[in-house]
């Protein structure tokens, strides 16, 4: 029988996008203040995986992602998740979104985001919130599963993820 304990801290990461550019730097400001210092900034990527997005947010859609410095429980995921939501709702306008913010975290093993939608794959945390393991993290790359979602098989935003693991890594190392 294994004995239960805590999960360690992970690192925070929060996926945007948008057809408005400046929209990141908004967003990221607003996170920022609820999440503390970004440590890693992706460049801004096209978003051209899918149409699903197109009705509500536009066409010619924008991609970056954020890490963040201070490390966080991974229990408060679900809580995240719904703050996120509120932020969005802030930058609604006329009833549609404006941003889309999907938070998620890095730990040495794999990138689990955060989303609303349930599915095979994915596991309720609570809160109306359910987990999945986007990415796994096996020989020394972050790998992909039949699931995982398009945009997030890309070698650039792979390449991302590694160095935030990187960074992540590091911070561990002085706990």
């Amino acid at each position: 029988m294994g004995l239960a304990k805590e999960h360690g801290p992970v690192k925070l990461i929060v996926g945007m996008f948008t057809a408005q550019e400046t929209l990141f730097d908004e967003a990221r400001a607003e996170l920022g203040g609820s999440y503390g210092r970004v440590d890693h900034v992706s460049p801004v990527w096209p978003f051209g995986f899918t149409t699903y997005y197109a009705e509500e947010f536009g066409e010619k859609l924008l991609r970056q992602f954020l890490a963040f410095e201070d490390l966080i429980d991974p229990a408060t995921l679900p809580e995240t998740k719904l703050h996120t939501n509120e932020l969005e709702q802030r930058f609604t306008v006329e009833g549609k979104r404006r941003i889309d913010l999907d938070p998620g975290y890095v730990d040495l093993s794999k990138l689990v985001l955060a989303t609303t939608k349930n599915h095979q794959h994915r596991l309720y945390l609570g809160q109306g919130v359910y987990g999945e393991v986007t990415l796994r993290f096996t020989l020394k790359s972050f790998r992909t599963w039949e699931w995982t979602y398009p945009d997030y098989r890309s070698d650039h935003y792979v390449q991302f993820f590694n160095e935030v693991r990187d960074t992540y890594l590091k911070q561990l190392n002085k706990l």
